[in-house]
């Protein structure tokens, strides 16, 4: 059952990333799905409204406030998923379902795929508010991610690189766009999540206190250019 996590991000310079990346290392286990170089490759295309609400209310800071993106992991277009992520309180919250290639070009177009009735009832909920809420894509979202894992408190500690914007959504399955890099050179995003509660030698290791929080998601980040 989904539920409501604790996420801070840091934006970190290379330096921070090299001494944090060693530390985490020794008292945490890679994610089991990375590749052999430790890493796995993340595409998303976000989704908003004609008035970009979504983009309007991660700037304002709005809470509670929700967005939607499909997702695909590694260039493998055949594990397609759809998810809505919420955040109130500061905790975010992640909704999900699979989708078909069809399903997930026919929201590319701007359209809503027909749901059969024995869809599972979260797959029909998120296609049907997509659908209430007037939402298209609007930005493809793409970056390298070095996760780790704990399994007391849910953790997971990732080190997001490389993350670049594109517009040309209708390449979102089949790439060969041209992609806008995002971060300051030599910088990437330090993710941290966890349940209830971040254990202490965690905290301590990465020295959190000292890092430069941001408050703006990688969907605002990337659309800023294409405004």
């Amino acid at each position: 059952m989904s539920r409501y996590r604790h996420e801070y991000k840091y934006l970190i310079d290379a330096g921070q990333e090299g001494i944090l990346r060693v530390r985490t290392a020794a008292i945490l286990r890679p994610d089991p799905h990375v590749r052999s170089d430790g890493s796995y490759l993340i595409r998303s295309a976000y989704f908003d409204d004609l008035r970009d609400t979504c983009l309007e209310e991660n700037l304002a800071g709005t809470d509670p406030r929700s967005k939607f993106r499909i997702r695909y992991y590694n260039s493998d277009t055949g594990r397609l998923t759809l998810e809505k992520k919420s955040k109130r309180r500061g905790m975010c919250l992640k909704e999900s379902c699979s989708l078909t290639e069809g399903e997930c070009r026919a929201l590319l177009a701007g359209d809503t795929p027909p749901v059969s009735p024995d869809a599972p009832p979260i797959k029909k909920a998120l296609l049907t508010e997509l659908f209430r809420r007037g939402l298209a894509p609007k930005v493809i979202v793409t970056y390298e991610r070095i996760p780790f894992v704990y399994e007391g408190g849910n953790v997971r500690v990732t080190f997001d690189r490389r993350l670049t914007s594109s517009n040309d959504v209708g390449r979102f399955l089949t790439g060969g766009y041209a992609q806008r890099p995002v971060l300051p050179t030599g910088h990437c995003v330090l993710e941290v999540k966890w349940d209830e509660a971040l254990p202490r030698f965690i905290r301590d290791v990465l020295t959190l206190d000292g890092l430069t929080w941001t408050a703006f998601s990688k969907y605002y980040m990337c659309r800023r250019f294409h405004m």
